[in-house]
């Protein structure tokens, strides 16, 4: 699986590039803290696939890794999809070493 570090994400926005940014967690985790990225529930991917871009890199970020490693498995074997990364520690680790502004929980 490919994976992204939040270095690598900061350095994409800051340079403008083209890229799909999609948030896995619940919603009541999204209303304690987000990165601006879409919000498709994990328990939604499957059914919300066509909202999941092909042409660009697509990034895939949860709490803490895990539960978008899962869903890059789960697209990647059942639709084929090869852009896909995963962003490594999640937003846990952007909140440490990118914005810490941002509430952990």
């Amino acid at each position: 699986m490919k994976e992204l570090t939040v270095q690598q994400l900061k350095q994409m926005q800051d340079a403008g590039k083209a890229f799909q940014l999609i948030d896995v967690r619940e919603p009541w985790e999204v209303e304690i803290c987000t990165i601006g990225a879409q919000h498709i529930p994990m328990g939604e991917i499957l059914n919300r696939a066509n909202e999941i871009k092909t042409d660009i890199p697509v990034i895939v970020h949860c709490r803490s890794g895990a539960r978008s490693s899962n869903v890059i498995k789960a697209l990647e074997m059942q639709l084929g999809l090869t852009n896909l990364h995963n962003l490594r520690g999640g937003i846990l680790t952007w909140a440490n070493e990118i914005d810490h502004s941002l509430e952990q929980y």
